[in-house]
């Protein structure tokens, strides 16, 4: 998530600001530290112009 939003060329602060979160949110979830609802995930999603897969979808290898 974190390469998506900088390839978007916004900062924590923006992209919590566009979803309706706080920056420390959008940093735990970056880190990994946080589940965040699908809610917000579709939200992420929507303003970093990326699916559900390409953000939160974990590969098992």
């Amino acid at each position: 998530m974190k390469l998506a939003r900088m390839e978007k060329e916004l900062s924590q602060i923006e992209l919590a600001k566009r979803t309706g979160v706080t920056r420390q949110t959008i940093g735990m979830i970056e880190a990994g530290a946080y589940n965040p609802s699908l809610n917000l995930c579709i939200a992420i999603c929507k303003e970093l112009d990326k699916t559900l897969n390409d953000l939160f979808w974990e590969d098992e290898e």
